[in-house]
């Protein structure tokens, strides 16, 4: 089960964390054409007008049956929580928005290639209706990765809800990703080493090791390869 937050406003998470995403390098599949819709919008720290037009939304082109949306973090980060920030032609999301049919369903990833089936999912919608989508949907991904990926689809041959549109498009007019600035440090201010010497990776959280140095294994990463070897 996935940890989910509606969010309005304030975050109900530690503020020492750093939305690493900002300014990086985004993609979209089948990208509207014009900087009015580019990628990049939605990691440009603007999220003051959420409409198809004003020019801080990353917006693919309508009538396609997937959308796809990632970010680079330019290196392997520790993420703690992912905030998306949608379209809602600065009205309400709910039944009377026509953008909410086409959030419904919609998935996150984190990996360290543009490959999300590589990755980890954090989250995927089947529980959000026409009348429960939130406009800033925030959710908790304590992982490692280098690109964090928006997906959605509506699959041929796949009966989907009766909320749902027939097709999907990004509208994503802001993609925070929260965690740490560096490798090999956790806590909510990003500031306590990880505490196995040779571990490269750990938990943002616990500090439990989830990757080792190169050249080390175990289940600390007390281990060289060699050593693992005659084991």
């Amino acid at each position: 089960m996935y940890a989910v937050f509606v969010c309005v406003g304030v975050f109900a998470f530690a503020n020492g964390y750093v939305n690493i995403a900002l300014y990086k390098q985004a993609y979209q599949h089948n990208s509207e054409a014009g900087d009015t819709f580019n990628a990049s919008n939605a990691v440009d720290g603007r999220k003051s007008n959420l409409s198809v037009d004003g020019g801080q939304c990353a917006v693919s082109y309508w009538g396609k049956k997937t959308a796809t949306w990632w970010v680079n973090l330019y290196s392997i980060h520790s993420i703690h929580h992912i905030a998306i920030y949608f379209m809602t032609n600065n009205q309400p999301l709910g039944p009377s928005n026509l953008l909410t049919k086409y959030i419904l369903g919609f998935s996150v990833y984190v990996s360290n290639t543009t490959d999300r089936l590589q990755g980890t999912l954090c989250y995927k919608d089947d529980n959000f209706t026409l009348f429960t989508m939130p406009a800033v949907f925030t959710t908790t991904c304590p992982v490692h990765g280098q690109y964090v990926i928006y997906y959605n689809e509506r699959r041929q041959g796949v009966t989907n809800p009766d909320d749902y549109s027939k097709y999907v498009f990004t509208g994503l007019c802001e993609v925070e990703v929260y965690g740490c600035p560096a490798t090999g440090y956790f806590g909510s201010n990003c500031s306590v080493p990880c505490p196995d010497v040779n571990c490269q990776y750990c938990h943002i959280e616990t500090g439990t090791c989830q990757g080792c140095k190169p050249g080390y294994q175990g289940h600390r990463c007390e281990l060289g390869k060699a050593a693992y070897v005659q084991l």
